[in-house]
C-alpha cells in the first residue's frame, strides 16, 4: 500500500474535525451568537452530565467484553504512562519557561491529557472506511475500531476527572502568587490568599503540596463520565445483563438504545464548543509564546516518539498482539492533541479561559498537520 493512500486515510478525519470546529467558531462570532458564552456553558453542562456518559456506557456495553478486555488489558497501562510522561514534561516545561503559578495547571494539563475519547471516536471508524486503509474488512474494522475508540475513552475519562480535573481545580482555585500563603477555607473546593507575606518558605511549599494531596477531590472520581464507564463494563462484562440489554433480541434492547442515541451528541456537541472557544483565541492573551511551543513539542514530537518506543517494546514482549489497528490506536494515544475537556474545566471554574482558548487554538492548528503525518506513519509502521 502507498505512502499516497495512506496519507488520504490519515487526512480525511482530521478534516471533518476541522470543519465542525470551524463551523463551531462560526456560530459563536458576534453577529451570529448562537455559542455564545451563555449558550456554551450549558452545552458544556449537558454534555458533561448527559451525552458523554451516555457515549461512553452505551459503547463500552456494546463493544466491550470479558474476553476482549483479557486481550486489551495493556490500553489502560498505555494511557496511564501517556499521562506520567505528558506530566513530567509538562512540570519541565513549567519550570524552563517559569509560567505564571496561575497557568501551571493549565499546562501540566495539556501536556499530560491527550484527546482520548472525541478524536479516536471519529478517526478510527473514518480510517476503517477509506479505500487506502490498511486494516483489512470495513465490518470488522469498524466493530474492533468503535471497541477499542470505548475503551480509550473511558479509560481517558476516568484518568481525566480523577487527576486532570484536580490539577486544573486546585491551581484555578488557588490564586496565590509566588509571594502568598494558601490559608484553607471551610469549603474544601476553596482557598484564601494571604498576600502579606513576602515569600513562600521550603516547609510552605512542602505543606502546599500536601495540602493539594489532602483537597483531592474524590467525587470526581464519581463524576459522569466515570459512572457511565462503571455501567457500561457492569453490563458488556456480566453475561445475565450482557444477554437482557445488549443485541436485537434483549428483552430490554431499548435502554442500550436509547443511551446510544443520545451519546451519538457527545462528539460533534463538545466539538462545536472547541471550536467556539477557539474563536476566543483569536485575540490573544498573556500566554507566553515559549508554553504554547512548548506544549506543541511535547504534545507532536516527544510523546510520539516516546510512543513508538513504548508500544513497540510491548509488541516485542508480547504484551500487545499482532492486530495492527489495535496497534495504532495504542500508537494514537501517543499523538492527540490536548483534550477538548480542558477547556471545560477552565469554563467550569472561571479561570484561564482565555489561556486555555489560545493554547488549544494554536494546539488544533498544528494537531491538523502533525496527526495528519504521524498517523499517516503509524499505519506505514503497524502494516
Amino acid at each position: 500500500m502507498g505512502v499516497l493512500d495512506l496519507f488520504v486515510a490519515s487526512v480525511i478525519p482530521v478534516v471533518k474535525v476541522l470543519l465542525i470546529t470551524a463551523l463551531g467558531s462560526f456560530l459563536a462570532i458576534d453577529f451570529v451568537d448562537i455559542l455564545g458564552l451563555d449558550a456554551r456553558k450549558h452545552l458544556n453542562n449537558v454534555v458533561f452530565f448527559v451525552f458523554n456518559p451516555a457515549l461512553v456506557g452505551s459503547n463500552i456495553a456494546k463493544y466491550i467484553t470479558l474476553r476482549s478486555m483479557a486481550v486489551l488489558w495493556f490500553m489502560p497501562l498505555n494511557i496511564l504512562i501517556t499521562f506520567i510522561i505528558g506530566s513530567i514534561l509538562g512540570w519541565l516545561l513549567i519550570r524552563s519557561s517559569r509560567a505564571p503559578h496561575e497557568l501551571w495547571g493549565l499546562v501540566l494539563g495539556c501536556c499530560s491529557a491527550g484527546n482520548l475519547g472525541n478524536l479516536p471516536m471519529i478517526i478510527i471508524p473514518a480510517v476503517c472506511k477509506e479505500k487506502g486503509s490498511p486494516f483489512g474488512d470495513v465490518d470488522i474494522c469498524y466493530t474492533h475500531g468503535l471497541a477499542y475508540a470505548s475503551l480509550s475513552m473511558a479509560i481517558g475519562s476516568i484518568y481525566m476527572w480523577s487527576y486532570v480535573y484536580n490539577i486544573v481545580r486546585f491551581y484555578s482555585t488557588n490564586g496565590s502568587s509566588a509571594g502568598a500563603k494558601l490559608l484553607p477555607l471551610n469549603d474544601m473546593d476553596q482557598f484564601e490568599v494571604d498576600s502579606t507575606l513576602p515569600q513562600i518558605s521550603v516547609m510552605d511549599r512542602i505543606k502546599q503540596g500536601f495540602r493539594m494531596v489532602t483537597k483531592f477531590n474524590i467525587r470526581t472520581l464519581f463524576a459522569p463520565s466515570t459512572a457511565g464507564a462503571v455501567v457500561g463494563f457492569s453490563i458488556g462484562t456480566i453475561p445475565q445483563l450482557r444477554k437482557a440489554l445488549i443485541g436485537e433480541n434483549a428483552p430490554l434492547h431499548v435502554l442500550p438504545d436509547c443511551a446510544s442515541l443520545v451519546g451519538d451528541a457527545a462528539i460533534p456537541a463538545i466539538t462545536l464548543v472547541v471550536g467556539a472557544n477557539l474563536l476566543k483565541g483569536l485575540k490573544g492573551s498573556a500566554v507566553q509564546p515559549q508554553i504554547i511551543m512548548g506544549i506543541v513539542v511535547v504534545r507532536y514530537i516527544i510523546l510520539p516518539i516516546c510512543g513508538v518506543v513504548i508500544v513497540k517494546s510491548a509488541v516485542q514482549l508480547g504484551w500487545v498482539g499482532s492486530d495492527p489497528l489495535y496497534q495504532f490506536i495504542l500508537l494514537l494515544q501517543f499523538a492527540l492533541p490536548p483534550a477538548m475537556n480542558i477547556g471545560m474545566m477552565t469554563q467550569l471554574f472561571g479561570a484561564g479561559e482565555t489561556e486555555c482558548s489560545v493554547i488549544l487554538l494554536w494546539s488544533y492548528a498544528v494537531a491538523t498537520l502533525s496527526l495528519t503525518l504521524w498517523s499517516t506513519f503509524f499505519m506505514w509502521l503497524v502494516g
